[in-house]
Formats: C-alpha cells, sequence, structure tokens
C-alpha cells in the first residue's frame, strides 16, 4: 500500500486528526488546573479530553459519513467506542484510583526508608467529564473534516 493511498483513507485522517487534537489540547487543560506548562502531557494518558474517546468517536462517526450509517463497519465501530468510552472511565479510572492508594500506603509504611520501587501511575483512566470532552472533540473533528473534505 502507499502513501498515497494511505493519505486518501479518509477515516485514518479523522482518527488521527482525533488523538492529535486531544493529545494537544491536554496541554492547555492542564496549564488550567495547575497552572504549569507540563509539555509531556502531550504524550500523558489521562487528562481532559480522553483522547482514546476523542480517536474512536471521530473514526466513527467518519465511517458513518463516508461509508454510510446503514454500513455494518458503522456498528462495529459503535461497539467498541463505547466499550472504549466505558472502560476509560471505569476499569481504567478504578486502576489509577487504585494505585494513589497503593502509593499512600508505601508513603506511610515506608517513611524513612529508601525505595527503589517507581510509584504506580495514577492518571490512567479518565473522569466522566473528560470522556465526554473526548466525544464532542471527536464529533467536532468528524464534523469538521466531512465539511472540508466531503
Amino acid at each position: 500500500m502507499s502513501l498515497g493511498l494511505l493519505l486518501e483513507n479518509k477515516v485514518l485522517i479523522a482518527v488521527m486528526a482525533g488523538w492529535l487534537v486531544a493529545q494537544a489540547l491536554k496541554i492547555p487543560t492542564e496549564y488550567l488546573r495547575s497552572r504549569r506548562w507540563m509539555w509531556a502531557m502531550f504524550f500523558a494518558a489521562g487528562g481532559m479530553p480522553s483522547s482514546h474517546t476523542a480517536l474512536l468517536v471521530a473514526g466513527t462517526l467518519a465511517v458513518g459519513l463516508y461509508h454510510g450509517f446503514d454500513n455494518p463497519l458503522f456498528g462495529i465501530a459503535v461497539a467498541v467506542t463505547m466499550i472504549v468510552a466505558h472502560d476509560a472511565s471505569g476499569v481504567r479510572r478504578q486502576a489509577g484510583k487504585h494505585a494513589e492508594r497503593i502509593n499512600v500506603l508505601f508513603d506511610e509504611l515506608l517513611q524513612g526508608h529508601m525505595w527503589s520501587e517507581n510509584e504506580l501511575k495514577e492518571v490512567i483512566g479518565h473522569t466522566p467529564l473528560e470522556v465526554i470532552g473526548g466525544i464532542i472533540l471527536g464529533l467536532l473533528v468528524g464534523v469538521v473534516q466531512w465539511l472540508i473534505w466531503p
């Protein structure tokens, strides 16, 4: 498959645009939250908006707009999007809360002792608001792309 054909894949472009815009938006939204510029947020999991949700919503909408909402692929895309959005705010969020509590336990139990292990990553999931932000962003990316590149 040539690069030219790959760049003509409108669904792939929507997916990548959804992810790229979501990751870029994490930098200013983190600044608004913490009043610190954290450029590494571009590569981070978690944060506002959910890039997993944004990329799948953009891709799902692109499948519907470009290939038809009656296409079976649209149905599969909706199902996968629902699973990922639920996982982002459910299972991954709970894992982040567990990591946060385990880190507190380590701090309390090992105060004064050297601990060579890295702390567990606490921000691996999303709040429901971050997932909703990803849904809205994905819809915007999909519609804007379709208006520009029908």
